[in-house]
C-alpha cells in the first residue's frame, strides 16, 4: 500500500503505538498487560510502518537484527529466573531492590526484568517472521548479471574449409 495518507500518518501512529506498548509493559505486573501484549502492540506498530515504507525502512528503524533482539530478551528472562536461585529462593521468585535515583526511591524487581525479556522475545521473533513474509511479497528489482570473475579471451575465428568443385 503506497498511499500518501498512510505514509504521512504511519510515523506518528508508529510512535504512539510504541509508546503505548511501553506503557502496557510497565503496568503489567500490577494490572492487566505485561511483556507479551506490549510486545504484540510494538510489532503491530512496526507492521504499520513496514506497510507504509517497506521492509528495508523497518530494518533501518530497529537497527538490530530481530533475532538478536529476541536472543537478548531470552537471555534477560533467563537471568531474571536464575537470580532467584543465587539468592537462595525458588526459581522465578520475585526479588525487589529499592535504589535511590536522584533522591527518589525506585522499586526494581526481577519480575519487571522478566517482563522486559518477554517483551523483547516477542518483538524480535514476530518482527523477524513478519519481515521475512513481507520481504517475499515485495517485487524484486531485476538486476543484471554480475560480470564474470575473469575476463574471457576472444576466440580466434576458425578457418572455413575450402570446397573444391
Amino acid at each position: 500500500m503506497n498511499t500518501l495518507i498512510l505514509r504521512t500518518v504511519a510515523p506518528v501512529l508508529t510512535a504512539l503505538m510504541l509508546l503505548f506498548s511501553v506503557f502496557v509493559l510497565l503496568r503489567g505486573h500490577n494490572e492487566p498487560g505485561g511483556g507479551f501484549i506490549g510486545g504484540l502492540i510494538a510489532v503491530s506498530a512496526l507492521a504499520i510502518y513496514g506497510i507504509a515504507f517497506g521492509v528495508s525502512a523497518v530494518r533501518r528503524a530497529i537497527r538490530f537484527h530481530p533475532m538478536a533482539i529476541a536472543g537478548s530478551g531470552l537471555l534477560l528472562a533467563t537471568l531474571s529466573g536464575l537470580i532467584s536461585i543465587f539468592a537462595g529462593v525458588p526459581f522465578m521468585s520475585g526479588l525487589w531492590i529499592y535504589p535511590e535515583v536522584l533522591g527518589v526511591e525506585v522499586p526494581l524487581s526481577t519480575v519487571m526484568s522478566f517482563d522486559i525479556g518477554v517483551y523483547l522475545v516477542v518483538v524480535g521473533a514476530i518482527t523477524s517472521i513478519a519481515l521475512a513474509l513481507e520481504q517475499d511479497s515485495e517485487p524484486r528489482e531485476v538486476v543484471a548479471e554480475p560480470p564474470p570473475l575473469r575476463a574471457k579471451r576472444p576466440r580466434k575465428p576458425r578457418p572455413k574449409p575450402k570446397v573444391e568443385g
